[in-house]
C-alpha cells in the first residue's frame, strides 16, 4: 500500500511567520510518521477576496483550483493556523472560501468534495502564551463544516518565537512528542 499523503501550509502569507516554522516542523514529523508530506506556502496562491460578484464574473480563480486539485490528490489535511484577534487568519478564511466553491466547468473535483471526508489536523502558532488555542477552535469548526473529519489530537505551539532550536526542532521533549502525536494520528487516520 502506498504512503498517505498529507498537504501541509501555513495560514500565513508572511516570509518570517511563526506557522511557517511550525509548518516546516510539521512537514518532518509527517514524514518521520510514514506519510508524504506536501508543505506549500498560501503565498504562492493568490487570490482576491472572497466575493460572489467577483465569483459570478470571472469564475473560480487559477489559484483556486491549483489548491482544490492538490486538496483533492492528497490523502489528508494538516494546516498550521497563527492567530489574529483570537481567530484564523483572513488569508486562511479566504483560502478555504474560494477552495469550497464548485467549479461546474471542471471535470476535476471542487468545492465540497475536495474535503469530503477526508482527515484533517490542527496545529497553532503564537507569541503568546495560548499559542493560537482560540483560531484552532474556530477552525475546527470551519473544517467540520466543509465535510472534513479533524481529528481530536491538536497543539498550540505557545511562546513559538522562542521554541524552536537551531535544527528548526522544538525545544521542549512534551511539545516534541505531542507534536509527534499529532503528525501520527492523522497519518494513521489518512492511511
Amino acid at each position: 500500500m502506498p504512503a498517505a499523503s498529507i498537504l501541509l501550509f501555513a495560514g500565513s502569507a508572511r516570509s518570517q511567520a511563526l506557522s511557517k516554522r511550525v509548518a516546516r516542523a510539521a512537514h518532518a514529523s509527517i514524514e518521520a510518521a510514514g506519510a508524504r508530506g506536501t508543505l506549500i506556502d498560501l503565498a504562492d496562491f493568490d487570490m482576491p477576496l472572497y466575493h460572489a460578484d467577483v465569483e459570478a464574473a470571472s469564475g473560480i480563480p487559477n489559484a483556486a483550483r491549483r489548491l482544490q486539485a492538490l486538496l483533492a490528490s492528497h490523502d489528508g489535511l494538516l494546516v498550521i493556523s497563527p492567530e489574529y484577534n483570537g481567530s484564523m487568519t483572513p488569508l486562511l478564511l479566504n483560502t478555504l472560501s474560494w477552495c469550497s466553491r464548485s467549479d461546474p466547468g471542471s471535470k476535476q473535483p471542487s468545492g465540497l468534495a475536495v474535503f469530503a471526508d477526508k482527515p484533517a489536523a490542527l496545529l497553532g502558532s503564537s507569541p503568546g502564551a495560548l499559542g493560537g488555542l482560540r483560531a484552532l477552535m474556530h477552525l475546527r469548526d470551519l473544517l467540520g463544516y466543509l465535510g472534513m473529519l479533524v481529528i481530536p489530537q491538536q497543539l498550540a505551539v505557545s511562546r513559538a518565537h522562542q521554541a524552536f532550536g537551531a535544527d528548526g526542532r522544538l525545544i521542549d521533549e512534551r511539545q516534541r512528542a505531542a507534536f509527534d502525536g499529532v503528525a501520527a494520528a492523522l497519518v494513521r487516520a489518512a492511511g
